[in-house]
């Protein structure tokens, strides 16, 4: 007995070979190197470095800038939940309490 593959495209089964790997999702929209650049034919930008000129001029920047600091809020989330601690509780009451007399 021959084994064969599917795969459902639009509704549809077609047959594939059993060592078919589907292509990778959103592979196009990754900017791995200037050649993505120029083809995503944005005026803005061809390169990497005229990108991060455009982001600094006007004031943007991309997620891998915030890594760190993802991890530094997902631990003091984690380090809240378990001990029910918030250490700018303290701050936070002082601060209503002077708002509340002044």
């Amino acid at each position: 007995m021959t084994r064969r593959r599917y795969i459902q495209v639009n509704g549809e089964l077609i047959e594939v070979p059993l060592n078919y790997a589907p292509p990778p999702k959103n592979s196009d929209a990754v900017l791995w190197n200037d050649r993505s650049y120029q083809e995503a034919n944005d005026p803005r930008f061809a390169s990497r470095t005229q990108h991060r000129e455009y982001m600094k001029r006007n004031g943007l920047t991309t997620v891998d800038d915030f890594k760190g600091h993802f991890a530094a809020e997902e631990k003091r989330r984690a380090e809240f939940l378990t001990t029910g601690k918030d250490p700018s509780r303290r701050e936070d009451l002082a601060r209503a309490m002077e708002k509340h007399r002044g």
